[in-house]
């Protein structure tokens, strides 16, 4: 067999090999690892081929080869190109896993990994599936609000995050009694990158000292994000509280300096009166 002919193309029986199935999670833009693994002792590298491809799809044959020790990008897809990696310091161990670069929402896919060796005839001896899910981190959501409706008996806010992928899940929060509510509304937009941005409104009964929380929450990434507001008119009062004792002590201490000051004026004047009448005694004594 001439050592360009991809593995779909030959005949075994894949019953035979146990086929393990991995998960990897990556971000976009990230360089993602697929494991493959055979664990074999004396490996002889010129023996074997090594095959990456894409789980159940025919359009894309090949994604990486390694045929008799060597890179093989003779049937690589396009998509592909100067984007994968083999790990050439551990290939001697059975080491072959593959080095996606820069991966985006296209290569979002199941890979297959298949191990040949090639003696009298060839057979695979080891395979495995690895499942490469995307995902990107959502940003600081930011939290508006409230805005009071027409008859100031209920109020309404909203809640908005970017640049993230899968869809998140959105959660509103009474922090009194951290009980769940229901959003008013929750809007998805997608970019053109493959992320997401949510929108989301929640209007609620107007109470006194509320305390809201919108999360964000990527469930693959085990991501959560918050923003939260706090009704202040209680803190205001007791600060108003504060400064008004503050302002009352700072006007005693006024009036005390106040009469210290007089007081030290009053000594300094007796001071000088007597000071001078005893100067006018003693010139009258002279005469």
């Amino acid at each position: 067999l001439p050592h360009n002919l991809p593995f779909f193309s030959l005949s075994f029986n894949p019953a035979v090999i146990a086929l393990e199935k991995k998960n990897v999670i990556s971000k976009l833009g990230d360089n993602a690892t697929l494991s493959c693994i055979y664990n074999k002792r004396d490996l002889q590298l010129k023996n074997l081929r090594v095959y990456w491809q894409i789980a159940g799809q025919v359009k894309c044959s090949v994604v990486h080869a390694l045929i008799s020790g060597r890179d093989n990008y003779s049937n690589q897809c396009i998509h592909f190109k100067n984007r994968t990696q083999l790990f050439w310091d551990r290939l001697e161990s059975g080491d072959f896993s593959l080095l996606l670069l820069n991966v985006s929402q296209s290569d979002n896919h199941t890979y297959k990994c298949i191990v040949q060796e090639k003696k009298e005839f060839t057979k695979v001896v080891h395979q495995e599936e690895v499942a490469l899910s995307l995902a990107a981190s959502y940003s600081q959501p930011i939290l508006s609000g409230p805005i009071r409706n027409s008859t100031g008996e209920e109020v309404t806010f909203s809640c908005r995050s970017g640049n993230g992928y899968p869809k998140p899940n959105v959660y509103w929060i009474n922090k009194k009694n951290n009980s769940l509510l229901t959003a008013s509304t929750l809007e998805f937009n997608s970019h053109a990158d493959g992320t997401y941005s949510v929108f989301s409104t929640l209007t609620v009964k107007a109470t006194s000292n509320m305390q809201i929380e919108c999360s964000i929450e990527n469930e693959m990434l085990q991501e959560n994000l918050s923003a939260n507001y706090t009704e202040q008119k209680q803190s205001n009062g007791s600060s108003t509280e504060n400064l008004g004792k503050k302002g009352r002590v700072a006007q005693a201490a006024g009036i005390i300096c106040i009469v210290i000051l007089i007081g030290l004026l009053a000594v300094l004047i007796c001071w000088l009166w007597r000071r001078r009448s005893s100067h006018l005694v003693s010139y009258t004594g002279n005469e």
